[in-house]
Order: C-alpha cells, then structure tokens, then sequence
C-alpha cells in the first residue's frame, strides 16, 4: 500500500509493488517513519502552492531499515537503522565546490525550475512499506533512536542550521516567532546554549508547549502586544537575535531586534512580500540572514538524536498508520497537533 499524488488536491491509497534496486549505489529500505510536512500540505491545495510529479508516492521526511544494498555501498549494511537527507548535495558539482550545497545543481535538477528533485514530490517517495534511494543519502544512526524521532532528523538538522546562522552566545535573549515543530526546536536548541528565550504562538497548546520545553516568555500576539512585551523583557533595548519560524513575518523580527542584533529567516512561504522598512536596518545595523534546507547538519543533529537531549516526544504529537494519512493531514490543517509521523508498516483496517 502506498499513499499516491494524483494532481488536483488528490491523494489516493494504492497497490504499488516492491522496488528494486536498478544501481550499485542503490538501497532499499524499510520504511519506519515519515513526517508530515507542510510542504505535503501545500502540494495537495487546489491550487497547488508547491509543484509535484503526478503518481508519485508522497514522503519526503523519512527513515527506515536497510534491508539489501547496491553492490558498491560501502556506507551501511543490511539491518542498520538510516536517516535520510532527501536534499543531498552530490558533492562535485560548481556549487558545492564552493560550499554552497545547498543550491547544488544535482539537487536542484527537478523537472519545475529553481526546486529541489526531491523524493516524495517529484519521484517516488517513502508513504509505502519499502522505497530504494541511493547511498550518498544516507546516515547510519544508533539503533536505540526511535524510529519516530529518527523520521524527522532532516527537520532537526534543518534547525541547527538555523542556530548556527543565529550563532547564539550565553546570556543572550532570542525572539522564536512561531512555536511549530522547527520553533519548538528551536526554542530547545537556543535555551541550551545558554539563552534566554522569548515565543511568540497563537495556538495555546503550542504555547503551552513551548512553556513546558523551556521558553522563559511566551507571548500570544493576538491578545498581547509583542513589541511592548520585547521592551519589557530586554530594558528597552531589543533582543540579541529575532528568528522568524512562521514565514512572513520579517518586519516584527525587525522591529524586535537590538541595535547590532541578528535576524535569521527560517519559516518559508512563497507567497510573502513584505514592505521591509528599509531605514530601519541601517539604522539598526541589523545583520539578516536566510536560512534553507540544512547545510553539513546531518551529522551534529543525528548526535543530538542520539544522546537523546532534544523534546521529541513534545515536537512529535501523533505517530498514525498509513491508513490514516488523510485524518493526519486533517491534523494538519486544523493545527490539533504538532510534528505527524506515519509509520507505513501499521495500518488501521
């Protein structure tokens, strides 16, 4: 059974045969976690608000279980438990030479200009029992990580990227907007390294979350005025580093950030434009800094998933069979939960 794209907001529950390994850097795996992404989401709007291969098996976020490899795999056997980094760079082309792996041309090679070929969009992904990838993609991890927690390593990675861009220093206060997946990891990392942290999240039980992991100040900005509570907090003078984790909302980072201090854009959305007050920042001397994909990551958040220091099973509110993915993506939508994971392996009828 496999969860399939079918264009126009559809997503069919599909008979799909084993995969094969076609390549000597081929491995096949035994699906044990996929995460729900927004990105899913947005494929499945009508319109789409992200393109997508039709009859592509959906899952992008994913683990599993090597079950045979290529015969020129060197970096796992069968049995080992992997993480998958869907966006590997390849390593030889211009931009990686560079070190910039995340716009390698490899990767973004997909079939719609300037998006990442990534498995689950626009070939086949890991909503099945069983997907083969090649060997470059993966990262052998201890046996005793969940496999839930393992599903979403690509998402932690993605995070510590953000913090390493926010290079964070003790005693400093940093704004989180946004108490999603990646927020409350983020909140998790940045309290860590010996900050200060201040949410900003509508949903109240994300915000109850984000109390429970460690955030010192959470703010609703729907019933509170956030500039006013960032005042409060820092003496007047703004905090150190503003990260937006939601997607439009550059201008409050902005506005909330010291003189000198740090914005860091991780939250994605296509359809953002602001009207950025351009004076502002000069007059701030405020760095601005992108953050996209995860960038040499892998390996330190494969670590943090390992010792077991991050609030997994705070991030992660649901793990539902495959047969429940259209209820999961109903989830989703409705913001009732946080990080989704589907284990293929289960179902429910």
């Amino acid at each position: 059974m496999a969860a399939v794209f079918k264009g126009d907001g559809k997503l069919v529950l599909e008979t799909r045969p084993v995969p094969s390994i076609r390549d000597s850097h081929d491995v096949l795996l035994a699906v044990k976690g996929v995460g729900i992404c927004g990105t899913d989401l947005h494929i499945l709007e009508v319109p789409p608000r992200h393109p997508a291969t039709r009859d592509v098996i959906m899952g992008h976020e994913f683990c599993g279980q090597v079950v045979e490899v290529g015969s020129n795999v060197t970096n796992c056997s069968s049995g080992d438990s992997v993480a998958v980094d869907q966006n590997a760079a390849c390593g030889h082309c211009a931009e990686c030479r560079v070190g910039m792996p995340n716009d390698c041309l490899t990767v973004f090679s997909a079939p719609v200009p300037g998006f990442a070929n990534t498995p689950g969009i626009f070939c086949d992904g890991a909503l099945a029992k069983y997907v083969v990838v090649s060997d470059y993609m993966l990262y052998p991890v201890a046996s005793r990580v969940p496999w839930h927690h393992l599903a979403i390593t690509e998402t932690v990675a993605c995070a510590v990227n953000t913090v390493r861009k926010a290079d964070p220093q003790i005693g400093e206060t940093v704004l989180v907007l946004g108490a999603g997946p990646v927020g409350l990891l983020l909140i998790s990392m940045f309290k860590t390294s010996g900050c200060r942290v201040i949410a900003s999240e509508t949903a109240p039980h994300r915000a109850n979350v984000a109390k429970k992991i460690g955030a010192d100040v959470v703010v609703n900005p729907e019933t509170q005025d956030l500039h006013e509570v960032v005042k409060s907090e820092t003496n007047g003078r703004g905090v150190d580093v503003a990260v937006e984790a939601v997607g439009p909302l550059l201008n409050e980072c902005i506005e909330s950030a010291r003189f000198g201090g740090r914005v860091i854009l991780f939250g994605h959305d296509e359809l953002a434009r602001p009207q950025v007050p351009q004076a502002l920042i000069m007059r701030k001397e405020l760095q601005i800094k992108g953050v996209f994909l995860s960038k040499y990551t892998f390996v330190p958040a494969i670590g943090l998933l390992e010792r077991g220091i991050l609030p997994m099973d705070d991030v992660i509110s649901h793990v539902m069979p495959l047969d429940q993915i259209f209820e999961a993506h109903r989830i989703m939508r409705a913001k009732e939960g946080l990080k989704v994971v589907i284990d293929p392996a289960r179902m429910m009828t």
